[in-house]
């Protein structure tokens, strides 16, 4: 491989957001894995296509439309996502598209019309979040209820490929997974005010200012712990993991548009709260596993 090759490489790789591989992954292994209680081929693709094409697609259609936006952003280049040479734009779009379109290919063949309807809607909300003519990303809400639907669609796209009923218990868990989804959006696009603007590109938090963002990022991470009450037990011991996101975005709920950048603080305490979040969940649901076996 030559110097130029280790470098597209590692162009993609950090367009992918490795640290956020698991957001993806861990929702439908775990909604696929407690449908069907067995290690099958089935989930070993569909955790792998979630961990990395999934992102690559996701995050770097996002790199390649946000680039004007990317270059006054500060924050760009390392963990919060690549800031792609122009050269890079084309390949990035066609290593998302070919890398996906294997797993794409047997997830379909294993599949039912139902999970076909899902993955494929996932797919649209992942090109059109950022790409036009819809890039909904520059739709207040609707951006932050897209963003959302990244991450809660391969737990209802695990599950509906597992074949598993639906309740109202479950449906709940669903909403507060999308309810968090949109909260950490709103919260992350804050930071991004200066920048979005500049590019002249409308969120959340250029339309409707940074302070009013914050508050209604703490008003859905509480909605979805209380939504995690009339979950089936021991959900709603979950409600605990709304707590330190509370307490994260809680300090910045005066932030000015002036002052937005200060919020970074905070959405950098997000890899690591994720982290915490993602332990107490796997314990609930081993205790949920024995539970119901």
């Amino acid at each position: 491989m030559t110097r130029t090759d280790h470098g597209v490489v590692r162009q993609l790789f950090l367009s992918s957001r490795p640290v956020s591989w698991i957001n993806t992954a861990y929702p439908f292994a775990a909604a696929y894995l407690l449908t069907t209680r067995e290690i099958d081929m089935t989930l070993i693709v569909g955790t792998l296509f979630f961990l990395v094409p999934y992102n690559l697609a996701m995050y770097g259609i996002n790199d390649v439309f946000d680039y004007e936006s990317d270059l006054r952003n500060p924050r760009k280049g390392g963990a919060h996502g690549a800031v792609l040479d122009r050269r890079m734009h084309r390949i990035t779009l066609w290593a998302a598209a070919l890398s996906c379109l294997p797993f794409v290919v047997f997830l379909v063949v294993v599949g039912s019309p139902l999970s076909w309807a899902v993955l494929l809607l996932s797919l649209f909300f992942v090109v059109f979040y950022s790409a036009p003519p819809l890039r909904l990303k520059e739709r207040p809400f609707a951006d932050s209820l897209t963003s959302s639907i990244h991450f809660f669609a391969p737990a209802v796209y695990g599950l509906v490929l597992a074949g598993a009923v639906w309740t109202w218990q479950l449906v709940a868990v669903i909403v507060a997974f999308a309810l968090w989804g949109v909260a950490s959006h709103a919260f992350g696009a804050v930071q991004d005010v200066v920048a979005d603007r500049e590019a002249d590109i409308s969120s959340i938090a250029t339309v409707r200012g940074a302070r009013f963002t914050v508050w209604f990022a703490l008003g859905c991470y509480a909605a979805a712990g209380l939504v995690m009450l009339v979950t089936a037990w021991p959900g709603p011991l979950a409600v605990v993991v709304a707590v330190p996101y509370l307490a994260t975005v809680w300090p910045f709920r005066n932030v000015t548009d002036a002052t937005a950048h200060t919020v970074t603080r905070g959405w950098d305490r997000f890899l690591w709260l994720n982290q915490f979040a993602g332990f107490v969940v796997t314990l609930l649901l081993i205790w949920f596993w024995f539970l119901t076996a």
